[in-house]
């Protein structure tokens, strides 16, 4: 991949007049057959990626929150039926015991099952914020004049001339707030003063965390 980076800035260098790119005094972008764009800053930075990235950890704080009040009701219940273990016969123990593993294991699967759901809708949140931006980086190519788009933990060493990560995250936001973010732009709108300067992001972005184990019952089915 980096070999054919690599190759493609160097067809462009051989191939622009003036050099790899060159200022466009019209349009304001930047001339250059290759660009660069960061995939994650543009998830991560821009509006409409933030509020995708939001649903998910709003949802994955409500199954954290579910896993610790399972773990509570769970560990309650364990000390609750090996209080009993004394005074029920052997067999009632053992079947109650069996059934409490069975809740265990039943709420644990489930709460994976939640989690990985999660983790696919996360998946999908990423794929339809790439898919509302496709417009807007094929406007961001047209107005440099350029034939291809690079990620840019793919490049080597670039100039920053050829990044348009802000760029395309202030175009995202503009098409946002339209309530318009599958649509085109139009050239002069990637080259306004909008969206010439990205907004930066006080908050991290962070991933779901994963469904933490149910207690099990083997202290409540020891045998002496």
């Amino acid at each position: 991949m980096r070999g054919l980076v690599f190759s493609l800035m160097l067809a462009a260098a051989g191939t622009c007049s003036g050099g790899l790119f060159a200022q466009s005094s019209d349009l304001g972008m930047i001339q250059s057959n290759v660009l660069v764009v960061d995939i994650d800053r543009m998830f991560s930075e821009s509006a409409y990626g933030r509020q995708l990235n939001d649903e998910i950890e709003q949802a994955s704080a409500e199954i954290v929150a579910q896993n610790r009040r399972i773990e509570t009701e769970l560990t309650a219940e364990e000390l609750t039926l090996t209080g009993q273990r004394s005074s029920l016969p052997r067999e009632d123990f053992r079947k109650l015991a069996e059934e409490f593993d069975e809740k265990v294991q039943r709420l644990r699967a489930e709460q994976d099952a939640k989690a990985e759901s999660l983790r696919n809708r996360g998946d999908e949140n990423r794929r339809e914020f790439l898919q509302a931006a496709r417009p807007v980086l094929e406007t961001l190519m047209r107005a440099s004049n350029a034939l291809v788009i690079i990620e840019r933990r793919d490049v080597v060493i670039t100039a920053d001339a050829v990044d348009v990560t802000d760029r395309a995250i202030a175009l995202i936001d503009a098409r946002a707030e339209d309530d318009d973010i599958g649509g085109g732009v139009t050239p002069e709108a990637a080259t306004s003063d909008d969206a010439k300067d990205a907004p930066t992001p006080d908050d991290e972005v962070t991933t779901p965390e994963d469904t933490p184990d149910a207690p099990t019952p083997e202290a409540a089915t020891d045998q002496p």
